[in-house]
């Protein structure tokens, strides 16, 4: 049976009936329900709901997208993607047109459903031990972004994520900032492969934390003699948005790793920020026994939105359909380093 949650009459933003493009809350309510369209497309294939029973289509048909591919895992044949166009009617013209985008390829999440579950906590745990770029999820979803790029150029797209996906969305947002094509991305409760020390109460307790964290990782890093520094700094001027809930322990650690470098900075310690911040722990114990490695959620530069009204429990706040509530109370700050 279909959750309330599925039903776009029910749930949806239904208020943005007229969308100004220029307005960050407008936007990421657009990209925010054209992933729950892949969301509600798998549960459509899952449940045999097809033509009138179907309830994918007024999540991006509200907004004038059309459908113009789903991406589909070779593993289990679940739809993880979707790819958009934007066809307006002439009557919905204004002044922030040209701040739209002509595309959109959207990356849904984990969906705890018998035909995925199994597939998905396999990608969950392959992002945690920083090997999701060897899937091959991972990379029909970064060939699907390099041939539309490839197309219509970059200028034109934009790339949205929620958890899971977010993860996707980074993965081929990076491939394309390190060959200088940066695109617009929205990545909604993006995961962060660390304890989450934000959760902590005590400022000073998550300051020493971080500080210890930083010392060892850089010192490690240059034991190794690591080389990231390139790589990782030519994604300096792409700056995707973040959308967290610091109430969500798999995305609230973002919160604290850019406040950290800034901090460090202050101190004077910006240099071992520098080295810490491209490395993990993880990425660098597999490192150090030869194994290929790619701290997936680490990069230099975004626009932090957080959201800082209340949730009622963790499923609120990691949920999708928060991010295009009215009345958040949402906070942005821009990190570039």
């Amino acid at each position: 049976m279909a959750s309330e949650r599925d039903y776009f009459h029910l749930s949806g933003p239904l208020h943005l009936t007229h969308v100004k493009w220029d307005n960050l809350y407008h936007r990421k309510s657009v990209a925010a329900s054209l992933v729950q369209g892949v969301y509600v497309q798998e549960k459509d294939r899952q449940e045999q709901r097809k033509g009138p029973n179907a309830l994918a289509f007024p999540w991006w048909a509200f907004f004038h997208f059309q459908l113009l591919h789903t991406l589909v895992d070779d593993v289990d044949n679940s739809i993880f993607g979707a790819i958009y166009e934007f066809k307006p009617p002439p009557s919905k013209c204004n002044d922030t047109l040209h701040k739209t985008p002509r595309y959109v390829i959207a990356f849904r999440g984990t969906i705890k459903k018998p035909d995925s579950i199994s597939r998905d906590i396999e990608l969950d745990l392959q992002f945690i031990r920083n090997g999701l770029h060897q899937t091959s999820r991972s990379n029909i979803a970064i060939e699907a972004v390099r041939n539309m790029v490839a197309s219509v150029g970059g200028s034109n797209l934009w790339l949205a994520g929620h958890s899971l996906g977010s993860c996707m969305t980074l993965l081929a947002g990076k491939d394309m900032a390190k060959n200088g094509i940066l695109i617009e991305s929205f990545l909604f409760n993006p995961p962060y492969a660390s304890a989450p020390i934000e959760r902590i109460r005590s400022k000073k307790l998550k300051h020493r934390l971080r500080i210890a964290s930083s010392v060892v990782k850089a010192g490690l890093a240059i034991a190794m003699k690591d080389k990231k520094s390139s790589s990782f700094d030519s994604l300096s001027a792409w700056i995707p948005c973040l959308f967290v809930n610091p109430s969500d322990y798999i995305c609230s650690e973002y919160v604290g790793y850019f406040e950290h470098r800034r901090k460090m900075e202050e101190i004077g310690a910006g240099s071992i920020e520098k080295v810490a911040t491209q490395n993990s722990v993880i990425s660098l114990m597999m490192s150090a026994f030869g194994k290929e490695s790619e701290p997936l959620h680490l990069i230099p530069s975004a626009t932090l939105a957080v959201n800082f009204t209340p949730s009622r429990n963790f499923k609120e706040a990691h949920g999708i359909h928060q991010w295009w509530k009215p009345d958040l109370c949402l906070q942005s700050k821009l990190y570039k380093y």
